[in-house]
């Protein structure tokens, strides 16, 4: 079954919140995931706010986790750690 990797996001330092984006932009669809969102439009319905809401399918629930886990993925977050306040659950598809 296909997964989505699904991110909401609130940047607190857009310099350094860029270098992960761009090395993420890379990695994701390496390990297979494909680009559903990155920022655009939203609208805030319940919880906390965070302006970047972000989703990727993969094509299974281990291959996002595989690419979450993965050294080269680790590496691109270390930039995001201290640049945003960030929500992430990778969640298995309903199947068709």
């Amino acid at each position: 079954m296909t997964a989505l990797w699904i991110a909401h996001v609130r940047v607190t330092d857009a310099e350094a919140y860029g270098r992960y984006a761009k090395l993420a932009g890379e990695i994701i669809p390496a390990h297979g995931g494909v680009w559903l969102a990155r920022g655009g439009a939203y609208v805030q319905l319940e919880g906390p706010e965070r302006t970047r809401q972000v989703v990727a399918r993969f094509p299974s629930l281990a291959a996002a986790e595989g690419c979450y886990r993965s050294p080269e993925y680790q590496a691109a977050l270390e930039h995001a750690r201290d640049a945003a306040e960030r929500e992430l659950v990778l969640v298995e598809e309903l199947g068709t």
